[in-house]
């Protein structure tokens, strides 16, 4: 068998958003293999979605778990979930397979993989099934409004309450856009409980909030969504940074009481200029790699959302260049022991940061809690883990803002 990473094709396929709009949600995948085999002279396809944990690829059958899964990572499938390109597999009896990236600006869902008997010249067609992928993953995120079916095609297991609840919140697991691109994952990604992350852009501004809520269980999901709707009913609402925290502040301690609180930090990037403004209400952190150097950044750390009534929150601000690459790190990553009782984030931390400084953003957290059970020598984790990764390149044309990097806070 040979395999290899395909080229650039002629792009066609102009009807495909509308006929798959006019389908079912759950038909959408049997209406994929119609348009690829009356369109494009396919003998069959799949799409199999990727898994909570971003470690399995599920394959999307009328009953779910009947067809065997395969790696997100050692496999055909899994290098263009991987790569974010189409690629194919040649078989020994002839034949061929494009496996092709579904993802919708930047956030990866998944792969369809479509089949070609002998003979069929594949290269030509591989921007048109691009197409085709890419409005099945405009319209998968549509679909999850009204079915389960693809929701539950991601599940290798089953989720426990308190970790649907958190899945629910967030935006997507990735997000490119051409100033920077996102990646974040939560562990253990079947039973997470407090962590949770948000973002939001719009023209000239990226929000980003990363959340280490208290307690476990239904406890930690239930303050960590109250907390979430509350800075995005702030957000929404057009309020200040300080003014989002404070709003979720009051919303937190109104209904708890101090008993329970949320550590919080709370960013927002300007996409032409790179300021950065943020408030650090807790326990989650941020580390800088820069020019080859790993540093943490040093905030002034503010009370968490809820501990203590009114608390008045106030701003800091630094700058991110293009090709820096920022982390923010929930205490269940920092602050893992090893075996003789060295925290995470001493020496491991950069040796991590380093060894995937050249993924894209979209893999570097899974990478990065991969390395966790082996770093702690075993066992179960004593909390929830979540790492989000932000590269920044800036917006095309920009102009530094005057004086340079003033401002750091590292």
């Amino acid at each position: 068998m040979t395999e290899g990473v395909c080229g650039e094709g002629v792009r066609g396929g102009g009807n495909v958003e509308r006929v798959l709009r006019g389908a079912a949600p759950h038909e959408l995948v049997e209406e994929v293999r119609r348009i690829l085999g009356r369109d494009h002279g396919a003998v069959g396809a799949e799409l199999l979605m990727a898994d909570y944990a971003s470690a399995r690829l599920q394959p999307v059958t009328a009953q779910p778990f009947t067809a065997d899964s395969v790696s997100a990572y050692n496999s055909p499938e899994g290098r263009a979930y991987g790569a974010q390109e189409a690629y194919m597999v040649a078989g020994e009896g002839g034949g061929t397979t494009v496996h092709l990236p579904v993802s919708v600006r930047g956030d990866r869902l998944g792969v369809l993989s479509v089949h070609y008997p002998v003979g069929v010249p594949v290269g030509g067609l591989l921007d048109a099934l691009q197409d085709v992928a890419d409005a099945l993953a405009h319209e998968i995120l549509v679909a999850d409004r009204d079915t389960d079916f693809f929701l539950q095609a991601r599940r290798a297991k089953r989720l426990t309450l308190a970790a649907e609840m958190q899945w629910q919140l967030l935006p997507g697991r990735s997000c490119s856009r051409p100033e920077y691109d996102l990646g974040a994952q939560l562990e253990p990604a079947y039973a997470i409980f407090g962590d949770s992350f948000d973002w939001s852009a719009s023209a000239d501004h990226l929000t980003l909030t990363v959340n280490n809520g208290m307690g476990e269980g239904i406890d930690a999901a239930l303050l960590t969504s109250l907390a979430v709707s509350a800075l995005r009913n702030a957000r929404r609402a057009g309020l200040s940074l300080a003014d989002q925290a404070a709003l979720a502040d009051q919303a937190v301690y109104g209904q708890y009481q101090g008993r329970l609180h949320l550590a919080m930090l709370l960013l927002r990037f300007d996409l032409g200029t790179g300021e950065v403004e943020v408030i650090d209400a807790g326990s989650p952190r941020i580390w800088r790699l820069r020019a080859g150097v790993v540093e943490p950044c040093t905030l002034e750390a503010q009370l968490p959302l809820g501990m203590f009534e009114d608390t008045v929150y106030t701003s800091q601000h630094f700058r991110v260049l293009p090709g820096d690459r920022l982390f923010f790190l929930s205490d269940g990553v920092y602050d893992v022991l090893s075996p003789v009782g060295e925290p995470y984030a001493l020496h491991a931390l950069t040796r991590a940061v380093m060894n995937t400084r050249l993924l894209p953003p979209s893999q570097v957290p899974r990478a990065l809690l991969e390395e966790l059970p082996g770093y702690r020598g075993g066992g179960d984790a004593a909390d929830d883990a979540m790492v989000v990764c932000l590269d920044w390149h800036g917006r095309p044309g920009a102009q530094p803002a005057a004086g340079g990097p003033q401002g750091d806070l590292v």
